[in-house]
């Protein structure tokens, strides 16, 4: 994997209406290279903002720019820039795992030989190197969301675009995805934009939000990395053997209520385990592993008091303003 520099993306007081009502509202930012989280409810406007980001659909002049190419006029280009990996789709039944990646490698506008080159490289790095030669109809949904990432790295891009990487995933193939995303964004030094609704998953991989509602850019805040310390609220459901959840849970919170399905757990971050990152990210791990031993697949995990999550909830609440 090469370690690009990113380049710059701007969006200007963008607009952008399907029909009548509008997708987005004057959205306008400017990122530079690092893991950036987009937060919002269904129907906010997160995947339309990737698509024009991609040149997908018919936006205005000089109102998209990556690095200083014009998404408007001049989309093929500056999509080499960009690896792109959908919610839905994206595995074409008849392809070998090596064969799609090539193939999207080519239509990159790699020479055959190279695509082919990279297409094991990256196979490799998304852990599918032993499963490269199967059909990918036959891949598991954890191993399909690995092959788009796959796809998406494939002509090696200076940014990601992440629609839902962890949809449909368990609780193991969902901490996976996650490390390969900060990995990409920490070590490899790609540019990365993760649309999501799942504020643990931002909370863990990114170093700013972006946060919409109705098409409009709500907030823009980093997001807090530094070790508060003592005790945290964590409110957690899903579904699964929740008896032996509940009881690995207790092992690990100083208290752990449990309504169904549902859990309320105190943990101390003080008493946690020395280890790399935050207390705050260490103690979400800590319950993503916990789920995964259990087998227990997690639908909700927040964390309170804490200001990106209350924010949050405020801004995208369920009360329409």
């Amino acid at each position: 994997m090469s370690e690009a520099i990113a380049s710059t993306i701007t969006v200007d007081h963008l607009s952008f209406a399907y029909k009548v009502e509008p997708a987005l509202r004057e959205v306008s930012f400017s990122l530079e290279q690092g893991a950036v989280g987009l937060l919002g409810p269904n129907g906010s406007g997160k995947t339309t903002l990737l698509r024009a980001l991609l040149g997908q659909i018919d936006i205005p002049p000089g109102r998209v720019r990556v690095g200083a190419l014009d998404m408007a006029r001049q989309a093929p280009a500056g999509r080499r820039k960009l690896g792109w990996m959908p919610e839905r789709g994206g595995v074409i039944p008849g392809h070998s795992g090596v064969g799609l990646v090539s193939y999207m490698g080519e239509l990159s506008g790699m020479p055959r030989q190279d695509a082919m080159q990279r297409a094991h490289e990256v196979l490799h790095f998304v852990g599918l190197k032993d499963e490269r030669y199967r059909p990918c109809e036959t891949y598991s949904q954890g191993m399909r969301q690995r092959l788009k990432l796959a796809c998406a790295l494939v002509h090696d891009p200076e940014w990601l675009l992440l629609d839902e990487p962890t949809s449909g995933l368990d609780p193991g193939g969902r901490v996976a995805m996650l490390d390969l995303v900060r990995d990409l964004a920490g070590r490899k030094g790609l540019g990365v934009i993760l649309s999501t609704h799942l504020l643990a998953d931002v909370e863990v991989t990114c170093d700013e939000l972006l946060v919409l509602k109705q098409g409009r850019l709500l907030e823009r805040q980093r997001v807090d990395h530094h070790d508060p310390g003592g005790r945290q609220v964590y409110e957690i459901s899903g579904f699964g053997d929740d008896a032996r959840f509940a009881a690995a849970l207790d092992g690990l919170a100083d208290a752990c209520e449990q309504d169904g399905m549902h859990f309320t757990a105190v943990i101390d971050l003080d008493r946690l385990p020395a280890g790399e990152g935050p207390a705050s990210a260490r103690a979400v791990r800590a319950v993503l592993e916990l789920a995964v031993a259990s087998e227990f697949s997690l639908r909700r995990l927040r964390r309170r008091p804490i200001t990106l999550a209350d924010e949050f909830h405020d801004l995208v609440g369920e009360k329409e303003s």
